[in-house]
């Protein structure tokens, strides 16, 4: 394919650009050594204890590009890996606040993510190529921009470092002219000259569409004429072009298409027969005229993946410059001066390389809230969301700016131990300093005075706060001595350590000891190490070491309040008792406090610590004796735990086998009884067949008295009965043998006589309880075996309900119904049946019996619509003289006399 007029020929298609740059290597951190990974670890979180994203989101509000916001919002501001780099951003700062003017950035995007898309295979848009362009000609409009400053004013030698950035850059001038040559970006189309085949494609579509037009348009004319519609109208349905019609006029247009029609259905749109073939022709080419703009988006994709690395650097190029200028920008804001950077990067240089000199410096952070306070501009951005509240203990003047202070730490010293009174300033003057050496790493200006000098350091890590963590079970002191294990792991000769109140949070002694010991260690392996503390101990280095140096925080004895001022070579107290006062604490309370400070002195801890060792050992002694009677209880409630266990455990297999062995002599007797009553009652039915009915009544009194005797020889014996009676009337005296029912039976002994409470206390085996007086039986001169009781009163109802039902059937045999007795001839089992189905069954039933019969009809309980149909059937039928329920318990059954 070839781009139109010769302008840049591709002859053929280049390769998927889906694979260039497959094989750039990427740097994870896991695969990063430890102790890379854990210093990298610590300055992270060092550069947040420090507030050093709230100092990035001050230089954000100074940025002009979407890149360098970003950047800057996120902390990701570049920091100096190396003295050479610190030096080149600050002269980079240097060479940016030089410009007297704001250079023009608009119309720079951060493309990145579109370059990644074309290097991926991508086929980018229209609006993405025109992004990309737009984004080329602003930076060749600021790089001009920059260029004729400089000229302007004579400003060659001061902002070299800035021009160099952006004119060494690679600038991609093909890709600018190729995208200019073949996309109008006003209009977001691609030009015909972009390739030859579209150029033939659009023409070709142009003259087919005239053609189109002017058919439809003639034919919707005529309709037009023919009142077929109210309008010529031509338009377009499912991609092709047709006219409207009314639907009483579709004959008008004879083998036309309808492609639509109207919402009421009263308009047909229409593709005449005629205009078939040219909108046929349309589709082909709109489709052909697509895939040629695909194409010709394709190249251009390429295009811009071949040139990603040019563009990506040319990014990277403006980031830095806008970087610069913000750092400027901030500079002037809080009227930084440039820091001291003239010292070489040879370690023996220790004259250079240790020392500290900065005077009146304030905490960038609380200095942006005064100044934001003081409604200064920000290029028309207001900081107030920036900005964060004013830390505890920072001080302010009276014009209420924070307290400057000053760093002066002399030649060979690598340890400072800054002491004074709480709230006195020590954390937030800590901050400070690592705050001012990381602005210096990254090329930034300082809010001091003068010239400031500060060494450059590799590393800034920081123990400061309360590292204490639930999720990984660290008190405070633990937090902080793990934090500081990790710090001394990873600190090099150049690195800076600042820790926060050293050796706090557990035993005074010891941490001084521990303190003490840390520092000896830090002074042998760091470039600088400063430290807070309230142990007046650690103060006393100093005269062992010049290596070792003190500073206090100023605290006003006359208004009792701290000036947050630093005070070089001295060692400062806590003066918590005169905070204390200040504040407003009971006058007694501070008294007491006093006194105890007396005692805590030297000359009178050996003391205190052997009257505090002989008290400790008493309660040590007092506690062993009183934590011995709680073993011994509960040894004793163990075993008798044990033995009630025992007993329970017999109990319960008791129970078990005699319920066994009631079960099966109730289930024998039960059958024995059943047997007789069977055989007595086979023995009466067969009488009855073979007697008159003069000698009914006799063998029913006969089968009655048979069936007492039986009731009576399974009746529970005399002795028995007795025995239950005399038991209610037992009164158990001491030392008596009884049966426990509570116990399940078991032998007990009586040891204490009934209470006006009707109680008794027993004891079986270890167990002493009290009981109730019924619940108890005596065992008199053996024990007691009880057998299965049989029920009396449900035997006496069964024998009252026989005899009742058996008087009954004797009246209806005098009746001369004969006997009433169900057998399968005269039962009808309508259960489970339908209505109709039992209605016929039942009709059949008394129609089949014969004169002076019974009928028992079992229709069951159910819901009792099936009873309910069964008595209105009886009711009304001739044949059945009455009915009745079987028996008074059974309603699940009818007995019909049928006539």
């Amino acid at each position: 394919m070839k781009l139109g007029n010769g302008l840049l020929v591709w002859s053929t298609l280049p390769a998927s650009h889906r694979n260039l740059f497959s094989a750039t290597a990427t740097v994870s951190c896991a695969h990063l050594p430890d102790r890379i990974r854990s210093s990298q670890s610590l300055q992270l979180e060092a550069l947040n204890v420090l507030d050093w994203p709230s100092v990035c989101r001050q230089l954000s509000l100074f940025t002009s590009t979407s890149m360098a916001l970003t950047a800057a919002e996120s902390g990701r501001i570049p920091l100096g890996r190396t003295p050479a780099e610190s030096r080149r951003l600050l002269e980079q700062t240097s060479a940016a606040v030089a410009i007297p003017r704001r250079l023009d950035f608009s119309g720079i995007e951060d493309v990145s993510s579109i370059i990644d898309s074309a290097v991926s295979g991508e086929v980018l848009s229209i609006g993405d190529l025109c992004t990309v362009l737009k984004t080329l000609r602003s930076v060749r409009t600021l790089i001009e921009q920059l260029e004729g400053i400089v000229l302007e004013h004579n400003l060659q030698t001061r902002c070299h470092t800035l021009l160099t950035i952006l004119q060494k850059c690679n600038f991609p001038n093909t890709l600018e002219q190729k995208i200019e040559f073949c996309l109008d970006c006003n209009l977001t189309v691609i030009l015909d000259r972009a390739s030859e085949d579209l150029e033939l494609v659009r023409l070709e579509r142009k003259t087919n569409l005239e053609n189109l037009d002017s058919l439809l348009k003639h034919v919707s004319t005529q309709i037009f004429n023919a009142n077929g519609i109210d309008k010529p109208t031509v338009t377009k349905r499912r991609s092709r072009m047709c006219v409207a019609v009314r639907t009483t006029h579709r004959s008008l247009l004879p083998g036309g298409v309808v492609l639509d029609s109207s919402n009421s259905g009263a308009t047909y749109f229409m593709e005449p027969r005629e205009a078939v073939d040219l909108n046929n022709l349309e589709v082909k080419l709109s489709e052909s005229e697509k895939i040629e703009e695909q194409v010709v988006l394709s190249l251009l994709s390429g295009e811009v993946a071949m040139c990603s690395c040019q563009i990506k650097n040319l990014l990277d190029r403006v980031l830095e410059v806008d970087l610069a200028l913000a750092r400027a920008g901030h500079a002037r804001w809080i009227q930084g001066v440039c820091p001291n950077m003239n010292f070489t990067d040879d370690q023996d240089n220790e004259l250079n390389f240790l020392s500290v000199d900065v005077k009146d410096v304030r905490h960038p952070v609380l200095l942006a809230s005064k100044l934001s306070n003081d409604s200064v501009s920000l290029s028309d951005r207001s900081l107030d969301k920036y900005t964060e509240s004013e830390e505890s203990g920072q001080g302010s003047d009276n014009s209420g700016f924070p307290v400057p202070v000053d760093f002066r730490i002399n030649h060979g010293v690598k340890v400072v131990i800054i002491s004074g009174p709480n709230t006195g300033g020590k954390t937030a003057s800590l901050k400070t300093l690592g705050l001012i050496s990381i602005m210096l790493k990254a090329g930034m200006y300082l809010p001091a005075s003068k010239e400031p000098r500060l060494p450059w350091f590799d590393l800034v890590l920081a123990d400061i706060g309360d590292n204490q963590s639930l999720e990984q079970s660290l008190s405070t002191f633990s937090g902080h001595i793990s934090r500081i294990c990790s710090i001394l792991d990873v600190a090099t000769e150049k690195s800076l350590i600042l820790l926060d109140e050293i050796g706090s949070g557990t035993d005074p002694s010891e941490g001084v000891a521990l303190s003490d010991s840390i520092l000896q260690y830090l002074k042998d392996r760091v470039s600088l190490a400063v430290v807070t503390t309230h142990y007046a101990d650690l103060t006393r280095l100093k005269e062992k070491s010049a290596e070792f140096e003190n500073a206090a925080m100023e605290f006003s004895q006359a208004s009792l309040e701290p000036t947050y001022r630093i005070l070089w070579g001295s060692m400062g107290e806590s003066n918590a008792l005169n905070i204390a006062t200040t504040i407003g604490f009971d006058r007694k309370v501070i008294e007491v406090a006093k006194s105890w400070v007396q005692k805590l002195r030297p000359e009178n801890m050996q003391k205190l610590n052997t009257m505090l060792y002989q008290s400790l050992s008493q309660e040590k002694n007092a506690l062993e004796k009183q934590a011995q009677k709680p073993v011994s209880l509960r040894s004793e409630i163990l075993e008798l735990y044990n033995e009630a266990q025992k007993e329970a455990d017999y109990l319960a297999e008791l129970e078990a086998a005699f319920k066994q062995k009631e079960t099966k002599e109730l289930q024998h007797e039960l059958k024995l009884v059943k047997t007789e009553i069977d055989s007595v009652i086979r023995k009466f039915e067969k009488q009855l067949t073979n007697s008159s009915p003069d000698d009914f009544n006799k063998l029913l009194k006969d089968a009655e008295s048979a069936i007492a005797l039986i009731v009576e020889n399974h009746q529970p014996s005399t002795y028995e009965r007795k025995s239950e009676n005399a038991t209610s009337t037992y009164v158990p005296q001491v030392g008596d043998q009884v049966l426990t029912k509570g116990l399940r039976n078991r032998l007990a002994t009586v040891v204490e006589a009934s209470s006006d409470d009707n109680t008794v206390l027993v004891q079986c085996g270890k167990i002493r309880l009290r009981v109730d007086i019924n619940t108890i039986k005596p065992v008199g001169d053996g024990r007691i075996t009880e057998a299965p009781p049989l029920r009396q009163n449900s035997q006496d109802q069964s024998i009252k309900r026989t005899r009742n039902h058996n008087t009954k059937k004797a009246d209806e045999i005098s009746n001369g119904y004969g006997p009433v007795v169900q057998t399968s001839k005269n039962s009808l089992d309508l259960r489970g049946m339908r209505v109709e189905e039992a209605n016929f069954q039942v009709e059949m039933a008394i129609a089949t019996s014969q004169p002076n019969s019974v009928l028992f009809i079992i229709h069951g309980t159910g819901t009792g619509v099936l009873k309910e149909h069964v008595l209105e059937l009886l009711r009304k039928h001739g044949r059945v003289a009455k009915f009745e329920p079987e028996s008074d318990t059974n309603y699940g059954c009818t007995i019909a006399y049928v006539k």
